[in-house]
């Protein structure tokens, strides 16, 4: 039995609520016991039950102990789930879903569900939160613009280093005209005198 991923709801005062519960079995069902059941001052007050008789069958007869109460579960879809209609503060407390399938040697499963009721429900300041994603979110922006100028800069640098490296190139040209080849021309250098 799962109740789903938050085993408690807060509802305002006259308004409809699901309670959700699920159940699974690996070998199959066969006359699974399905209740819901309300803690009232310690004492469990039966709201709903019935038998599935096997898988994907629904049930034939589905017993109502408790007033503006639907089943809208399904077996096809493991669903056992209920809705309280126009819920009141009387409504709030534990609800248990519980199940027994014969199949798996009368095991009993059970989750529970906490339904909170209120008058309104609470507006939560998200001030906090907004300030650390605006933080977070402007960092991360400052650091791709730094990448992106550190990129380009490097990029222009690389263009101009090799600008320059043509124009050498191409003013190194002098003609060799002793030998009749082009490049730089050599001149002799003097043999140092030794003293």
């Amino acid at each position: 039995m799962s109740t789903g991923k938050i085993p408690f709801l807060e509802a305002v005062n006259g308004s409809d609520v699901l309670l959700p519960c699920t159940y699974a079995s690996c070998i199959g069902i066969k006359d699974l016991y399905f209740k819901w059941e309300f803690k009232d001052n310690g004492t469990m007050l039966k709201v709903i039950d019935s038998v599935i008789p096997t898988d994907h069958v629904e049930p034939s007869t589905i017993n109502i102990y408790r007033e503006r109460v639907e089943f809208v579960g399904s077996s096809k879809e493991n669903n056992l789930s209920i809705v309280l209609s126009n819920i009141t503060f009387e409504d709030a407390g534990e609800y248990t879903c519980f199940g027994k399938n014969p199949k798996e040697k009368d095991k009993n499963h059970s989750a529970i569900f906490t339904l909170y009721v209120v008058d309104e429900l609470r507006v939560v300041d998200n001030t906090l939160t907004l300030i650390i994603v605006s933080c977070v979110g402007g960092f991360i922006a400052l650091l791709v613009i730094f990448m992106l100028l550190k990129n380009f800069t490097l990029f222009v640098l690389a263009k101009i280093e090799e600008k320059n490296k043509e124009c050498l190139v191409s003013s190194s040209g002098i003609d060799n005209t002793e030998n009749g080849l082009s490049g730089s021309k050599s001149t002799p250098k003097p043999t140092p005198k030794k003293a």
